[in-house]
């Protein structure tokens, strides 16, 4: 759009009402004086115009409100309303942190609670409410590891990792200082025996996530626990996957030391879009005092914060944590109860597996030695046959109005499908998905290998948005808007 395409609509819109001549702007100086040198193209709409455009473009969105979401390793689950509703309340919402504890005790005392749950859940009786989300607490976790070792005098240089751990981790324990060794897996779990040769005396901690993301329960925890253990070294669980085992196992019970959580995974909070996201983190007795600052504490039934010690780490944010998240956390484990954390668990593992138990057969599964956890892995190694790969897989499920499950990850696994069902959805839900997938499975199988090729590379075709060229768009990102209007 410009002057000479749209003249009434400048004069009336711009020139006219404004007084601002876009053909000699050096005569429009405002009162900072910059210059109008170009018209910012707002084109003059009515109400209704720009309410169906935005609800139009809003439905051209995939949301957990209109269906599956099967994403491995992310825990998509359904937000409840009431959770939702619980956050917005006026004495949660319209605090400030710079408020006097005398008037934000409720605050608080949700606080002291959610703690109190978090610990119970996991053995682990010190807990910080501060990280920002699961990678912070991941930071900040590795920064408690390294106070108690700088307090002992011992300055350690590793921090060892299984190649089925969360990308974060790596990045998490070079941010705090440390190198990184990979301990590779063995059927999906930690190779027991070279993590053996790895550990030693430089070695600050050992990094698991478990479950891990290969969907598997790691079986020889306490073995693992005790061997790293024995070097003085410290052992960090990634809580990111605690989805699977909340209400079944205390970790603290399996020997870890540190652990985060995701409340926006496992506890019911919005997850997507880069947040707002919620990353607590449980240390054993021995490293509860160096926990960062602030903490809330209770004494005599009043609440109040501790902003001041030596020992802890300090801080790692502005203020107190996300404080929503909080409450929508507090809110679920309310709403559900011990029994119902359990049953939690024990319904996310069932889903998964029931979709593993029906899709093996016509996919590859890697790990087949053990059930799996809360979520599957399968591959595309037997429809690369026919050169559809599990990029065009997850492209045809968005035809299928089903959000594709996370692809190539974990990387030790070639052609990663990762599938994560949730404890929330309904066995017809499930079942439909595995209808799907099924059907693109018997097809590729099937059919003519050009025929196949012509479709599904082309796939999606329904969507807004067709195929689009991510590998361009990830090493040539368009970072920046240039709008049409000429000068």
């Amino acid at each position: 759009m410009n002057n000479q395409d749209y003249p009434l609509l400048y004069e009336q819109s711009v020139k006219g009402r404004y007084g601002v001549d876009l053909e000699t702007p050096e005569n429009n100086s405002n009162r900072t004086g910059q210059t109008a040198r170009t018209i910012v193209g707002l084109p003059e709409v009515s109400e209704p115009q720009v309410i169906r455009h935005f609800v139009r473009i809003s439905g051209a969105n995939y949301n957990i409100d209109g269906n599956f979401y099967p994403l491995g390793s992310c825990t998509m689950k359904h937000n409840p309303r009431i959770n939702e509703k619980l956050a917005r309340l006026n004495g949660f919402a319209n605090i400030h942190p710079l408020q006097p504890s005398s008037t934000v005790q409720g605050a608080l005392a949700l606080m002291f609670e959610l703690q109190n749950w978090l610990a119970t859940l996991t053995g682990l009786n010190g807990v910080t409410l501060v990280p920002s989300a699961g990678a912070h607490g991941e930071l900040a976790g590795a920064k408690i590891i390294r106070k108690a070792h700088e307090e002992k005098g011992d300055a350690r240089k590793f921090i060892l990792i299984p190649d089925s751990a969360h990308g974060t981790n790596p990045a998490t324990a070079s941010m705090c200082g440390y190198s990184c060794k990979t301990v590779p897996s063995k059927n999906g779990l930690v190779d027991l025996d070279v993590l053996a040769e790895m550990l030693n005396e430089d070695v600050a901690a050992f990094m698991l996530t478990n479950p891990s993301t290969c969907g598997l329960f790691e079986p020889n925890m306490n073995e693992i626990a005790d061997m790293v253990h024995a070097v003085g070294a410290y052992f960090y669980c990634d809580g990111a996957n605690f989805n699977a085992i909340m209400g079944k196992v205390k970790p603290a019970d399996l020997g870890v030391d540190v652990m985060q959580f995701n409340l926006h995974k496992t506890f019911s909070t919005p997850h997507g879009g880069g947040g707002p996201g919620s990353g607590p983190v449980a240390v054993c007795d021995a490293l509860a005092k160096h926990l960062p600052l602030p903490q809330v504490k209770e004494e005599n039934g009043i609440y109040s914060l501790i902003t001041e010690s030596e020992e802890s780490i300090g801080r790692i944010r502005g203020f107190h944590g996300q404080f929503g998240m909080m409450v929508r956390a507090l809110a679920y484990m309310h709403s559900h109860g011990c029994d119902g954390l359990k049953q939690i668990s024990e319904d996310a593992v069932l889903s998964a597996n029931y979709i593993l138990a029906n899709l093996k057969d016509l996919f590859n599964a890697p790990y087949d030695h053990q059930p799996c956890m809360h979520e599957c892995l399968l591959t595309d190694k037997l429809q690369k046959e026919n050169g559809i790969t599990t990029h065009d897989i997850a492209k045809m499920l968005i035809d299928h109005n089903i959000h594709p499950m996370t692809v190539y990850f974990p990387l030790v696994v070639n052609g990663a499908m990762l599938i994560e069902p949730t404890e929330s959805e309904s066995k017809e839900t499930i079942d439909t998905f595995i209808d799907v997938m099924r059907d693109i499975a018997t097809e590729v199988s099937n059919g003519d290998k050009e025929a196949l090729q012509t479709k599904y590379h082309a796939a999606p075709i329904t969507a807004p948005r067709k195929r689009l060229d991510e590998v361009r768009a990830a090493r040539q990102p368009v970072l920046t808007y240039q709008a049409s209007i000429q000068e």
